[in-house]
């Protein structure tokens, strides 16, 4: 299963790589949330070759649907997370391929085409980047901890990013808004990032980079440090050393104990 999420993350990675310049149809399907054509041609790549592998398999899709979570297996897919910045051309853009079976997520592919960078792991394997094992970072120190976010659509959403931030940002190294959550996920994972906080998960968001940053070693909850999974929307993901660190600094914000 995990050979078929790479095959089919790379399969829908050749369509966004050679049609990253080429004029493309934007549509605005959403407040601040636009679809393009590639968008939906790496979806149709991707699902059709999971339906030809493994046709007992539920799918849902970020722009295809699917419906809810059930009891067996189910791949949870983004053909293209970061498509406002696909559509302006700004490089930061990835297909993120997750299996479930129930609400425990198996494995996870998150595939970058336009720096050729593929992220793997698979429940108790280890994660990897291009084959090579991957860790999340060591660093202790919040003042030394670069911390991602993202911004979601909704008016709230984003008022209540700009109230963690202004919580975060006096005690750690510096904020990064990547536009691609699924590549976040990846970034922590590999230590690149030492933590990211997004208020507005999707399950196609969550679904691969939670294997990934598990077996790296880092840690996912809510913000204030409550079980997190796919269907939630709050998630703050470390390196698991800074978390408690995090935790409190937005606890105290909230007002929360």
């Amino acid at each position: 299963m995990l050979e078929t999420a790479i095959a089919a993350a790379q399969a829908a990675g050749h369509i966004i790589h050679d049609q990253y310049l080429a004029p493309r149809q934007v549509t605005q399907k959403g407040y601040r949330d636009v679809v393009t054509d590639v968008d939906v041609s790496a979806e149709a790549a991707i699902i059709g070759l999971l339906r030809q592998r493994f046709p007992d398999h539920a799918i849902i899709s970020e722009e295809a649907g699917g419906g809810a979570l059930g009891d067996g297996y189910t791949w949870v897919i983004d053909p293209l997370d970061g498509t406002t910045n696909y559509s302006r051309r700004l490089p930061i853009c990835a297909v993120s391929i997750g299996l479930l079976r129930g609400r425990e997520p198996l494995l996870g592919v998150i595939y970058d085409p336009l720096r050729e960078q593929l992220f793997a792991a698979e429940r108790g394997g280890g994660a990897t980047l291009n084959g090579v094992p991957i860790h999340a970072s060591a660093r202790r120190a919040l003042p030394e901890a670069v911390v991602g976010i993202d911004w979601g659509h909704a008016d709230a959403v984003r008022e209540g990013v700009l109230e963690a931030i202004g919580r975060l940002a006096p005690l750690c190294a510096t904020v990064r808004a990547l536009g691609s959550a699924t590549l976040a996920l990846a970034y922590v994972a590999a230590g690149w990032l030492d933590a990211y906080l997004n208020l507005a998960m999707k399950p196609w968001d969550a679904a691969a980079g939670l294997v990934l940053i598990a077996e790296a070693g880092g840690r996912c909850t809510t913000p204030l440090g409550g079980r997190y999974g796919v269907e939630v929307p709050q998630c703050l993901a470390s390196n698991g050393l800074l978390h408690a660190a995090l935790c409190a600094a937005l606890v105290r914000g909230s007002g929360g104990t």
